[in-house]
């Protein structure tokens, strides 16, 4: 693993790689991840991305970044570590989480320059994460669902938890179509330029439906999340196609799982969600 890298070690490994760059400055940056993360920047002022990490999350993370490198979202891989202890790959110039614009525009161009190229898992056997893998989906979501509900604590009630986990009894059951997700595909992980989304960052990859990086990403800020912006979006997806009642309870079971995160890690959102979900129980009620 690189720690702390030299602005000489890094230009060694370019020229070792045959890239015709030059490094001029080194930034360690903040991120949610457990490695470490280092934007580099060239003589020419190009910039890319070092993370050093785990073997195990820097190979995941590559291997969903080589799957969809036909993807405009992603950022392209220059070099990966033989020990894969660290990779490289393209900086996206822009800003998270903020300035995003509407969702109903940003969504639309995930689901069409990302979801939809989606395809399916090999892994016949593991559902979820990648490094830590369940026997079903089911099983998955009745784990998120008690992290939810230790993150929320007090806020909601104990019906709304049975509410919720009612729904995963009831609406996993069955085999779902497997394919290879981002599985973080939340605001904080997009960038946005001009009120406009240009990229997706930082893969945490599972295998699952892809529902569910729809529905993360739908759920992942408390704006416009309504049935317009629902449904118009849904609909542009080319290999998802599902009852819309479904639809309306599995946003519950996303919705319910973003208050525990809301109430750990963005408690300004809470009061917005709060209210979100006792519209969003009443749907649910009507259909």
């Amino acid at each position: 693993m690189l720690i702390n890298p030299t602005i000489d070690e890094i230009n060694d490994l370019f020229k070792m790689h045959h890239i015709n760059e030059e490094i001029s400055e080194i930034q360690r940056l903040s991120g949610t991840t457990a490695g470490r993360i280092y934007r580099l920047s060239t003589t020419l002022n190009k910039h890319y991305i070092l993370k050093s990490d785990e073997p195990e999350q820097i190979r995941i993370a590559q291997q969903f970044l080589d799957t969809y490198k036909n993807s405009s979202l992603l950022p392209e891989v220059l070099l990966t570590d033989p020990e894969n202890t660290y990779f490289i790959y393209t900086y996206m110039e822009g800003t998270t989480h903020f300035n995003r614009g509407l969702k109903k525009e940003w969504l639309t161009r995930l689901v069409k320059e990302l979801f939809n190229t989606y395809v399916r898992s090999t892994d016949t056997k593991s559902w979820g994460r990648m490094e830590l893998p369940q026997r079903t989906w089911k099983e998955f979501n009745q784990i998120s669902i008690q992290e939810a509900k230790m993150n929320i604590g007090s806020i909601l009630t104990t019906d709304d938890y049975h509410l919720v986990q009612s729904k995963v009894d009831r609406l996993f059951h069955e085999e779902e179509e497997k394919f290879l997700l981002h599985g973080d595909t939340g605001v904080h992980n997009f960038v946005y330029d001009q009120n406009k989304l240009i990229g997706v960052i930082d893969p945490s990859p599972m295998v699952g439906p892809i529902l569910y990086d729809f529905l993360y990403a739908f759920s992942s800020s408390p704006d416009d999340i309504n049935i317009e912006t629902l449904f118009a979006t849904f609909e542009l997806l080319e290999h998802v196609d599902m009852d819309k009642s479904r639809l309306i309870e599995e946003v519950l079971v996303h919705l319910y799982c973003r208050i525990g995160l809301s109430n750990k890690h963005h408690p300004a959102d809470l009061p917005e969600y709060l209210k979100l979900w006792q519209e969003w129980k009443r749907l649910c009620q009507e259909i």
